[in-house]
């Protein structure tokens, strides 16, 4: 373990002490390849003068996402945003979209900017997923589609959201930003649904710098999603009333490529990290790292834990802050919910207390550092600050409410 001991409630940066970390310890997964693959990647480019507009890397990349997933066809745009977009406009969807309101709010936004209102959703609590049930509750005769967000990496209850897609009449599809690599009963995230979508962002497991795709096994889908994300004409050209430049660039290609090449080797670290935290952080009141069911497979990039502040003597948002003066730049997971968000807190009203499972776990989750620039030895230092905190919460809660109280350690 590296870093300064912490042996009284003074030597915590929150109140004057050094930090624990000299450089911040940040979460994402921020995986880089090795420079030379990256230059001989980008040479290749240079060589053949060819930049843009569905190249050869981008195919390449196209093919190989599409026989990892075990799907018959991955469509690569330049950012996962503009995928989710798009295939908004491929399955033509009208009216609203049913949507968990507990996700990042990029999800809203892309259906927001595809002209679609929202109807949020509350999630289990166990999975953080929506469920049929969550859906159910808050349908209307004006929903065309469900929108499930696979969290954590975690598959939604697909074959009952599916039976409810069907059961309506309605197409269903998912936001697999955090899904790469995942799995449910040896089955890739990629092919459930009529569509799903991914991130290749620089902060997930699988990047391309900034990048993304959506999957599906259905060819017409396919042929407009390629129409709709490109305005000149292509090979797969059919009707579309809007078309967007949504095109990855051959650089973007080339890292993704790469990326995909390390994405076992990134996956079975970041397993070995989320193992030393279950075991370090293990045992400590109000603590409890997210787990997963043993039908799935993860790629274990978000290392996720619910606080209980009432058995912890420490809220999420006071560990946030602790670790924050320690350099250790913990997120608050999704905080506040995208129905409590801007714009649709003041064109949604309705679902201001509707949801309190996601108000819940807006107050209770954070998600700590887990990636390339992580170490084991890190994650030991990282664990020994949470579990002094918590063992020394009763001490610590009023020095940061503004009071003082006498130290226990």
């Amino acid at each position: 373990m590296t870093g300064r001991a912490k042996r009284r409630i003074d030597d915590l940066g929150r109140f004057g002490g050094e930090p624990f970390f000299e450089a911040p310890r940040h979460v994402g997964q921020l995986n880089f390849p090795e420079w030379d693959r990256f230059r001989a990647g980008m040479q290749g480019i240079f060589d053949r003068r060819f930049f843009t507009n569905h190249g050869p890397k981008v195919r390449e990349l196209e093919e190989r996402l599409a026989d990892h997933l075990g799907v018959r066809h991955a469509v690569c745009m330049t950012n996962g945003t503009l995928a989710l977009m798009v295939a908004a406009r491929a399955l033509e969807l009208t009216g609203s979209v049913a949507v968990p309101a507990f996700t990042f709010i990029a999800t809203v936004q892309a259906l927001s900017w595809a002209g679609l209102d929202p109807v949020f959703c509350d999630v289990d609590p166990d999975t953080h997923n929506i469920s049929a049930r969550t859906v159910r509750e808050a349908m209307s005769d004006e929903v065309s589609a469900i929108l499930g967000v696979h969290l954590w990496g975690r598959p939604c209850p697909v074959d009952e959201l599916s039976a409810l897609a069907s059961e309506r009449g309605i197409r269903l599809f998912f936001d697999a930003a955090h899904a790469v690599g995942c799995s449910l009963d040896g089955r890739m995230i990629g092919g459930f649904g009529d569509v799903e979508v991914f991130s290749m962002h620089a902060t997930k497991v699988l990047n391309s710098a900034e990048g993304g795709f959506a999957t599906t096994d259905d060819d017409g889908l396919a042929d407009a999603l390629r129409t709709i994300r490109n305005f000149h004409t292509t090979e797969t050209f059919i009707k579309a009333p809007l078309r967007i430049n949504a095109k990855m660039s051959e650089a973007q290609a080339v890292m993704g490529l790469l990326s995909l090449e390390d994405l076992p080797r990134n996956c079975r670290r970041n397993a070995e990290l989320y193992g030393l935290y279950r075991e370090w952080l293990g045992g400590l009141p109000g603590l409890g790292v997210v787990a997963f069911d043993e039908r799935e497979a993860n790629n274990h990039q978000y290392l996720i834990v619910d606080v209980d502040a009432d058995k912890a003597g420490l809220s999420r948002n006071d560990i946030v802050l602790l670790l924050e003066g320690e350099r250790v730049l913990a997120r608050r997971y999704f905080t506040p919910g995208a129905h409590r968000s801007p714009p649709y807190r003041d064109d949604f009203p309705q679902y201001t207390d509707a949801l309190p499972v996601t108000d819940r776990l807006s107050e209770q989750l954070l998600q700590l550092p887990l990636g390339e620039g992580i170490t084991a030895g890190d994650v030991e230092g990282i664990c020994g600050l949470i579990r002094f905190f918590v063992e020394n919460a009763g001490a610590i809660r009023p020095r940061l409410k503004g009071g003082r109280q006498e130290e226990t350690a």
